[in-house]
């Protein structure tokens, strides 16, 4: 009932309750020449079984029972039906940002458990109350360490993920912030000796990803150590939440910025999803977002509040931190569902899965195409070169039902034709099977022309 109108008999009783005889006189007082008089020029409304069997239609339409390999920063993992019975209650779905705690708790309290668990999963001592996503929360946190130390400039591993750079690229265009890159070596992780001649007495932060956008783990002590000696933060950003399952959070790190899609936010066109800011306690007064805190009435009962919104709504612009405006509060709940439902043991057990399906695939896969960053650890992407295009080879996949890895070309041209491919708990050894066997015959076959070829030639 709630989406049909007033019936006939409920506009007269607001009319008569305003004094008006007819829906004429509510309008009367906007001049005539600015009213329509007229039936709308729109085609004919659809009924609703019209509008069912035309959505049906268009969901025909859709890829259904594909298989993917794809990563990347948005990953492909099983989302618990308790996510969308909770998040689709009222309490929930129709919060507005908790500026009145007295009629906020329950999602004051959300956010407090999510901060709260992200601290836990991360070892940082405080965690804001979510953010865009991955590439905003990372830009955010180069811009906290500029604040904090006072210095401009930032190196940037050219090893995080390309479109993350794309974000911090168009933060710091206005901020006078010049970005320079470090290479990554041979095992795909940061360039240690190349990192420390790039760092510099104005050098505010080092950013590093891990894992990697190749999925390797870097070595976060050694890079912690190199930005700390020259007076460097480092800031550390994560695109895959489950890797924290079995990978030893990067404690060394003062800044963390993570993507936490991974944790029951589903895959939607590059969002909504769910960033994540967490950090030393002594940094909070620079943290960008809102967090929010626990406290206790004049009953002594406990209760939630908003600690800290450090955005120019609430404090002078000049002090405001962040141009962030809102958090995601809706998405941070699935991703709060999610770590409530598997809890430590249950997240260690996904992280291992995740390595056992990427550790069959790579090894699957190695008898036919070169593996590369093979000599570093990586949790569930993994960079494989084959002799043809792997666009061509994606195409071929397609047949099979199965989405390939992606091509890297356009962002590592000199990688030749490299492709990222990911494994998760939902990939399937037959998906495996089928991907390699394609692989395999994709090889033969440019072997086979290359022969002719040099038969022809000779």
């Amino acid at each position: 009932m709630r989406y049909l109108p007033k019936s006939a008999a409920d506009r007269e009783a607001m009319l008569k309750a305003i004094g008006l005889r007819s829906v004429e006189d509510l309008f009367a007082p906007i001049p005539a020449e600015y009213r329509l008089n007229r039936d709308l020029n729109i085609p004919r409304q659809m009924a609703e079984s019209e509008i069912v069997d035309w959505f049906r239609q268009r969901s025909r339409e859709n890829g259904d029972g594909y298989t993917t390999f794809l990563g990347a920063g948005a990953y492909f993992h099983y989302r618990p039906v308790v996510i969308d019975s909770l998040i689709s209650r009222g309490e929930f779905l129709t919060a507005y940002t908790p500026y009145q705690a007295e009629i906020s708790q329950g999602t004051l309290q959300a956010i407090f458990e999510f901060q709260t668990m992200i601290c836990e999963l991360t070892g940082m001592e405080v965690a804001n109350a979510s953010m865009y996503d991955g590439s905003t929360a990372a830009a955010e946190a180069v811009m906290m360490a500029v604040r904090l130390t006072g210095r401009r400039s930032v190196v940037v591993a050219r090893s995080l993920h390309p479109e993350y750079r794309e974000v911090l690229a168009t933060y710091a265009t206005h901020q006078g912030m010049p970005l320079s890159l470090v290479e990554f070596c041979d095992d795909g992780r940061v360039d240690l000796k190349k990192l420390e001649s790039l760092i510099t007495p104005e050098t505010a932060c080092v950013l590093v990803q891990s894992p990697s956008f190749f999925g390797t783990i870097e070595d976060v002590d050694a890079i912690a150590d190199i930005a700390h000696k020259h007076g460097a933060m480092l800031v550390v950003s994560i695109a895959e939440a489950v890797s924290l399952g079995i990978v030893e959070p990067p404690r060394q790190a003062d800044i963390i910025a993570m993507e936490a899609q991974s944790f029951g936010v589903p895959l939607g066109f590059g969002g909504p999803y769910c960033g994540v800011i967490a950090t030393r306690e002594k940094n909070v007064r620079q943290m960008p977002g809102r967090l929010a805190g626990q406290t206790v009435d004049k009953q002594g009962r406990r209760g939630f509040v908003l600690t800290l919104a450090t955005r120019e709504q609430h404090i002078r612009r000049e002090k405001a931190t962040s141009n962030i405006c809102t958090n995601q509060a809706l998405v941070a709940l699935m991703v709060n569902i999610f770590m409530t439902v598997y809890g430590k043991v249950g997240l260690k057990e996904l992280a291992k899965q995740n390595l056992a399906k990427t550790a069959y695939a790579a090894s699957a896969f190695a008898k036919h195409s070169a593996i590369l960053f093979g000599g570093a650890p990586r949790f569930n992407e993994f960079v494989v070169r084959t002799s043809e295009d792997p666009k061509a080879i994606n195409g071929r996949l397609l047949g099979h039902k199965i989405v390939g890895g992606l091509p890297l070309a356009k962002f590592y041209p000199e990688l030749g034709n490299a492709a990222l491919w990911c494994c998760t708990e939902l990939t399937t050894r037959s998906a495996i099977d089928t991907a390699a066997g394609l692989i395999a015959e994709s090889e033969r076959s440019v072997r086979s022309a290359r022969e002719e070829a040099e038969e022809i030639t000779r």
